[in-house]
């Protein structure tokens, strides 16, 4: 039950729970987790933004998992849920969320898409992480940045394809990158509560994950 707990304070600190408002773009950070795409379908069928862009090549966890890039496999997803092909637009080149961001504001300008509101779109333990990254990678002027997920408790989210080890490990390395990634110039400065920081310290000496 306590390994419980500081999964859970972990799960909770990584996501923002953001009330969404109306915005320029929903912007997809892809990912191996389809359930984003059906997430960002639903926002934009709720009429929270007009273009969806999906931003992922290939990355840490798809390599060789699609075959297509995370992208255009995210965009077939949104189109089965009805979003209109005119209302997507793909950057199907990134490897990291820095190049998300960078090469989705690359293809904004290319495009000649006028955006200065987003709503970050992503797994529930990558808010925290995706709302840092683009704070700091973001070259343009914007107004106003959300982040939004399917806010499962953890519990919840892990399934046959999110198997439960392979999400814990996943979100003891989003952490420790919240920490760390900051003082390489990659993210902006998280406050980070003790009581957080005591859960890390308690899974990390549980489990023993060789985080990067």
């Amino acid at each position: 039950m306590r390994l419980y707990r500081h999964i859970e304070t972990l799960w909770d600190y990584m996501q923002l729970k953001h009330e969404l408002k109306p915005a320029d773009c929903l912007f997809v950070m892809c990912s191996n987790d389809v359930r984003v795409a059906e997430h960002a379908a639903k926002l934009y069928h709720q009429k929270l933004a007009p273009l969806i862009v999906f931003s992922g090549g290939e990355g840490r966890f798809t390599d060789g998992l699609f075959e297509k890039s995370e992208a255009e496999t995210f965009a077939e997803i949104a189109k089965l849920s009805g979003v209109p092909s005119e209302a997507i637009l793909l950057e199907t080149k990134s490897t990291n969320s820095g190049e998300n961001v960078r090469f989705t504001e690359q293809r904004l300008k290319e495009e000649g898409k006028q955006c200065s509101s987003f709503i970050l779109v992503q797994k529930p333990f990558m808010e925290r992480r995706a709302i840092a990254t683009f704070e700091k990678q973001w070259q343009s002027p914007y107004t106003q940045l959300q982040v939004s997920s399917a806010a499962l408790p953890f519990f919840e989210y892990i399934n046959e394809d999110m198997p439960l080890m392979m999400v814990l490990e996943a979100l003891m390395e989003d952490f420790s990158r919240v920490k760390s990634y900051p003082e390489k110039g990659f993210q902006t400065e998280q406050n980070i509560p003790q009581q957080v920081e005591s859960s890390y310290q308690a899974l990390l000496e549980r489990f023993g994950f060789d985080l990067v």
